[in-house]
């Protein structure tokens, strides 16, 4: 399957999975994606990611609260294929006052907002999630 553009399909899987309060979600497995996915996982809106066997899909677990309410309350796609967004580290954008987090592509690799801050590297905004 040819897809334009991983990192939406990639936030659609996530969005509808927690809506339908799915365990875990199947989604292509390609380094961008995995990098978005560990920091996911680094912020604490995921319980754990998995490579299949035949290491084209990565099996992404969802985190819920106790009363089976899911972490992720919403994701958003920043920049699109059509219109790049880039920013400099000064001009990273918070979300929701720190509560959610920007992800970011720099040179040193995808990272959160906070870790692009703090390493003074700007780049390309790829989504936010809170």
């Amino acid at each position: 399957m040819l897809l334009m553009d991983p990192v939406s399909d990639l936030l659609t899987r996530i969005r509808n999975a927690k809506s339908a309060k799915h365990r875990y979600v199947d989604v292509i497995n390609s380094r961008l994606i995995k990098e978005i996915v560990e920091v996911l996982k680094e912020a604490g809106f995921i319980e754990n990611f998995l490579t299949s066997d035949n290491k084209r899909t990565l099996r992404v677990f969802l985190k819920y609260a106790k009363n089976r309410q899911p972490v992720i309350q919403g994701l958003k796609r920043l920049s699109k294929p059509g219109l790049r967004k880039y920013v400099g580290y000064k001009r990273i954008p918070t979300v929701l006052g720190g509560l959610g987090i920007t992800i970011l592509s720099t040179p040193r690799g995808v990272v959160s907002g906070s870790t692009a801050k703090r390493n003074k590297a700007g780049g390309e905004l790829l989504c936010c999630v809170w």
